[in-house]
């Protein structure tokens, strides 16, 4: 399973990357548009990898639950 980062665009659609695959990014008008097109994204990156016989990077980043407070 890969980590994916989502987040609020300035322009007002959801940004959707995928920080293990370098360059993976989509976006959506919604939160559940965008997890949908990156999840199309990480297959596609994938499977161009694999067909140019390119190792595929382990995933490398945790989540946490941590807070900052101020």
């Amino acid at each position: 399973m890969r980590q994916v980062v989502i987040y609020p665009g300035e322009d007002g659609l959801w940004i959707a990357e995928c920080p293990s695959l370098p360059g993976c990014v989509s976006q959506g008008t919604t939160r559940d548009e965008a997890i949908e097109n990156i999840r199309e994204a990480i297959r596609g990156y994938i499977l161009a990898l694999e067909q140019d016989h390119i190792a595929v990077p382990a995933e490398r980043f945790e989540t946490s639950g941590a807070e900052a407070t101020a």
